[in-house]
Parts: C-alpha cells; structure tokens; sequence
C-alpha cells in the first residue's frame, strides 16, 4: 500500500487531517475495537471514522461546544471514547479523558479543577451536563463547522502525592509543530523515529486511553493514518492475538504487562515478525526482564522512552544502544538536560541528583489546575521530581522520585532496585517497595508482594532469595503477602497510597 502521508509545511487541524484520509482511503480500516473477554471486534473504515465522529461534533456542538470548550470524556476504551475525542478535537474544543471508574471523591476534585461544558459517560455525573454517546446523536446541529482551531488535551494525574491535578497541553495538536515536529524542531519527530513510529503502521493500543501514554501515541497515532487496534481491556492473552491476527507493528507496554506477556506459556513460539518496535516507559523495567525481550524480538525492536506529562523534555534510546549503556533511558531528544542538587547546583556525571530539562520548543508546554507549577531554575530548566543521573557520554540513568527514595540509617535506597531483585523470583507476580517508618533508622524497608496465582510462596522463601540480590543495607525487613499489588490499568502504582494504609496516616 502507498502511504498516504501529508506534507506538514502549513498547519493542519486533526479534523482536517481525519477528512483527507477519509477521502484518499475510505474503504481502509481506520479502528478495531476488540472486545474483552471474547475478543469480537467492531470495525471502522477512514470514511465511517469520518461519518460518526461529525455525527458527535453535530450532536455535541448543539449543546453549545466549541473551540472554548472543554468536554470530560469518561469512557472505558470502546468505539464511543475515539468517536467523541475525535469530534471534540473537530470542534476546536479540550479533552480531557478520565477513568470510568474513578472513585468518587477524587472524580469531584478533578471534575471541580475542570470545569467541563460537558461529561461524556454512561453513568449520571450529578452537577453537570452529562450526556451518553446515544444521547450525543439524539439532537443535531446542522450549521456546525470544522473549525480550524487548535485544540488539545488535559489529563489528571495524582503523582507521587495522591492530590488530583490537571495537565494542560497548550500544544496545538493539529500543528504540525506539536504532531509531525518539522520546521521548528518539535520532540516529536526525533523521538518518533527513535522508537520506531512512523506512518501508516498498525498499532496496538493496549492500555487505557485516560492515560497519557495509551492517549498521546493511540490518537497521534491515527494522525499519521495509523490502523488502530484498541483493546477494551488488557489480557496477555489478548496483546499476544492481536499481534498475530492484525500484524501489529507498533505498540506501547508498560513493564507489568511486558511481564505478563513474557509469563504466558509458550510466548517464544507465536509470531511476533510483524513488530517494528515495542517501546516501553512509564516505570523502570527491570534489566533481565529488558533482556527477555530483547531475546524474543531482537535488540533493534525494542525502545525506551523518559519523558513526563508535562512535555518539559523527554529522552530515548533503542535497544542496540540499551546493550552499550544497560540500565539508561537514553540521550536528551528536544531539550537540554542537567542533574542538579538541592541548590540547584549542577552535578558530575555519575552523581546522582535531580533531573532538570529545559525543552527546544518556545513557550510553555503544560499548565497545572490545582497545583503550583514544576520547580524551575532562572535559565528555565524545570524538574517534575524524578532523580537520576548521567555517565561521561551523556546518557541518563533513572532513580526513583524523592517521595519514594528510603533513607534507612543515612543509606539512600532506591524503591525500583528492590523491586526489580524480588521480580526475579519465578513465583513474584508483582511487588512494591516502601520504607515504613523506624524510631531508630528512620526508615526501613518492607515489601509488598503478590505472589504467582497456585504459589505456596512465604516470607521466609523469599527472605533466603533476597539475601544473594543486594547489599545487607537493601534487603527488606518485613515482607508482606497481598492477593494483589494495587495498580491501575496502566501498571501505575502509587506508593504513598500503600504507605498511608500501613501507617494510619491517610
């Protein structure tokens, strides 16, 4: 097939974008919706995408939505969420993705920072104008436009701190500086080609669209005229299916799935010759398990990306240059960096300290409701609170956040380095690290650990284990054996909630 790209030298609106590849491919499949647990699928052409999606910017604009707008879409993954995003976007308007089943109380915080025109959802929001997508096409307005606007996104986030936030992406996403990175040297593009995204591939979308990653690349994605292959919900099984029966090309993975995919019996011996590239971040990912799938897939399909929700930076690295610096995230791609201490003084490679990175792109690249903005320094080098460091080529290393490093008798424990040690157990399912509070060390460290399903796994076991891992300083304290390890559908985990629960300090 001849790829249907456009030439980005003037700006282009993402619905504009969504007409030409309705029109120069109409009868190409645009969206596969597979569902969970019987992995039916529901198809969409370039010229039904097209069709449907006007249908819900007619229905949405007759409630009064616009380029000023801001429309909360609280869908799971399903044909609806790429359906209203995609008609927000044709409107000019924001969106902001939210988890269907987010608890209560922090769904009203974020709701009151948002201040939406409208909430997309199946469920009654009380206090808004909440409409289902059938309710969106019940009533038309036949004098809409495309507008040529320039819309964007907002997505919540509780960090480290468990307090809601909203990130802003002031980026144009229909601007070819903000989606293709040309004449202004966007991230973008170079770190699009360093993980291996490129045109008219077919992508897998495994995690859930309210997160950033799943969002950002899964709708750029069908930008660049991606075949998007959406699952409703994540299974191992069901990634693995889906690679064989579509030919996935592209896909993005945060480590607990790469480790669930890699626990499947027999994974070695299905196809996976279709994959260009599997790219991973998020959270740290364990070396071997890195390895694992450099052995099933090859070292050159298998990418890295560092970056944060706020755009200040990001970097990436392929996995022929993983094996050369093991254990890096990469160079800087459209930002400078530097590792600063408390005083935001810079330090030597090797010195492990803050990450500051000051983005190529002009102007500011997020905007918070309800927090302060990033710490930055006067050059405007801004952090989000990660630590890391650098080594003499210039290539970051990852530590764990401030809020998550155990300083155990004036020792500096990173979580990620413990956890990735009880992941090498055969019989850890999952784990997480904390430091629970010590009247006489400050901290020690105790695990949170989900043991393999049929395990007979105990604390004892995997005390004996630990003991030939790390140094005696590292090595938890206290072990702890749950059903399972509390993280959202994109693999996230929130230490400080596990810490409150075991401390009474909620």
């Amino acid at each position: 097939m001849t790829p249907h790209r456009l030439a980005f030298d003037h700006y282009v609106s993402y619905g504009e974008r969504i007409r030409h590849l309705a029109t120069s491919r109409p009868d190409d499949v645009a969206l596969t919706f597979v569902t969970h647990p019987d992995g039916a699928a529901v198809e969409l052409t370039w010229r039904e995408l097209d069709a449907r999606s006007d249908s819900f910017a007619s229905g949405l604009a007759a409630r009064g939505v616009g380029p000023d707008s801001l429309v909360v879409v609280k869908l799971r993954n399903s044909v609806e969420h790429v359906l209203t995003t995609v008609a927000v976007w044709k409107l000019g308007a924001c969106v902001v993705p939210l988890r269907s089943d987010m608890p209560a109380r922090e769904r009203e915080q974020i709701l009151r920072l948002a201040k939406p025109d409208v909430v997309v959802s199946l469920d009654p929001v009380p206090g808004y104008e909440c409409l289902t997508p059938a309710e969106i096409e019940t009533r038309q307005d036949p004098d809409w436009q495309l507008a040529d606007a320039r819309p964007g996104k907002a997505v919540c986030s509780g960090g480290s701190t468990g307090v809601p936030k909203l990130i802003f992406d002031p980026l144009p996403w229909g601007n070819p500086g903000a989606v293709a990175g040309t004449a202004d040297g966007h991230a973008l593009e170079p770190l699009a080609r360093t993980i291996g995204f490129r045109h008219d591939q077919t992508q897998l979308v495994a995690g859930p669209l309210y997160h950033n990653a799943p969002f950002g690349w899964g709708y750029w994605g069908l930008f660049f005229g991606h075949h998007l292959v959406v699952l409703e919900r994540f299974t191992p099984e069901m990634v693995v299916d889906c690679v064989e029966r579509y030919g996935v090309n592209f896909m993005f993975a945060v480590p607990t799935m790469m480790m669930r995919i890699m626990r499947l019996d027999g994974v070695a011996d299905r196809d996976w010759s279709s994959i260009e590239s599997l790219f991973h971040g998020a959270a740290s990912c364990p070396r071997w398990l890195k390895k694992q799938w450099m052995d099933l897939l090859g070292p050159s399909r298998v990418r890295e990306l560092y970056g944060a929700t706020e755009a200040i930076g990001a970097s990436a690295i392929t996995g022929d240059e993983w094996l050369a610096h093991e254990g890096s995230v990469g160079k800087p791609l459209g930002c400078d960096l530097r590792i600063l201490d408390d005083d935001q003084r810079e330090l030597p490679a090797g010195e492990v300290g803050m990450i500051y990175m000051r983005p190529h792109y002009p102007g500011p690249t997020y905007e918070y409701r309800g927090s302060e903005p990033a710490p930055s320094t006067s050059d405007g080098f801004i952090t989000v609170g990660d630590f890391g460091r650098v080594d003499d080529e210039g290539y970051l290393y990852i530590a764990d956040r401030r809020v998550d490093l155990i300083i155990s008798g004036g020792a500096n424990i990173f979580p990620a380095e413990v956890e990735e040690a009880l992941l090498e157990h055969p019989e850890v399912a999952d784990a997480a690290v904390i430091g629970l509070p010590h009247p006489e060390w400050g901290q020690t460290v105790h695990a949170v650990v989900q043991p393999a399903d049929g395990s007979s796994l105990t604390a004892e076991a995997l005390s004996e284990f630990m003991r030939g891992q790390l140094a005696a300083y590292k090595l938890p304290k206290t072990y702890e054996l749950i059903a399972r390890v509390p993280r959202d559908e994109a693999g996230k985990l929130r230490r400080s909630a596990l810490l409150a629960e075991r401390t009474g300090s909620a």
